[in-house]
């Protein structure tokens, strides 16, 4: 009994961290690119992002305490799902952990258009043409950068469903999402690499679906309901 109750405990822990990832990414990787950045209009991007500057500010935030938690989350699935396979256990945190590193490099871009926004004297060296096309450069950049980073956000979910569906005391139609789900990250990245607007064909959205249902659904489940019966 006392395992069972150290268990759910976990279990919600790691739920509410899982949600703090969800809220904070969608946040910073959707809401804001979304309010702020027309791929197809660089004027329009860098008056967006002068106006509503804020907004940037706190999408970049939100993004740093998507992966702070990211770091977390591994580490307490890791307690949690050992019993079921140790070496799976470990080889999921590594695939998690390795994209944090990764994402704090990649969000100088970021801070980078930050810079390109500001007043400083050596921005009065370019035209208003060139910091457009500068912002737009970083932006770019950056979401090449998160493509990179998607690979291991969908790596880390192949050990992570296995040891979901292998286990006794979590739902194992989660666990076959999230393994679908890696496949669909790594379908978004070499198509996102090799075919020329790849986003525009709408595959991206379809093949991210298992992923997105897979995590909420483990997410909520892990806070809400925690775990069922024993987990050895």
């Amino acid at each position: 009994m006392t395992d069972i109750s150290s268990n759910k405990r976990t279990a919600r822990f790691a739920g509410l961290l899982y949600l703090g990832v969800v809220i904070a990414g969608i946040f910073s990787l959707m809401f804001v690119p979304s309010q702020l950045i027309d791929w197809d209009n660089a004027a329009t991007t860098f008056n967006n992002l002068v106006n509503g500057a804020m907004l940037y500010r706190m999408g970049i935030v939100s993004g740093l305490v998507c992966y702070a938690f990211f770091l977390f989350l591994p580490i307490v699935l890791y307690k949690l799902l050992k019993p079921i396979n140790d070496y799976y256990a470990k080889l999921m945190v590594l695939l998690a952990v390795i994209s944090v590193p990764m994402y704090f490099i990649n969000v100088q871009h970021q801070f980078t258009v930050l810079s390109l926004l500001g007043d400083a004297n050596y921005l009065h060296l370019y035209s208003q043409e060139q910091l457009h096309a500068l912002v737009m450069l970083h932006l770019e950049q950056y979401e090449n950068g998160m493509r990179v980073i998607h690979i291991f956000s969908g790596l880390w979910l192949l050990p992570f469903g296995y040891l979901v569906y292998k286990s006794r005391f979590l739902p194992k139609f989660f666990g076959v999402l999230l393994m679908i789900g890696c496949f669909g990250y790594l379908i978004n990245f070499l198509g996102s690499a090799l075919i020329a607007n790849y986003a525009a064909t709408g595959i991206g959205r379809f093949v991210s679906l298992p992923a997105s249902i897979g995590e909420i659904g483990i997410c909520l489940w892990l806070l809400v309901a925690g775990v069922k019966g024993k987990t050895d």
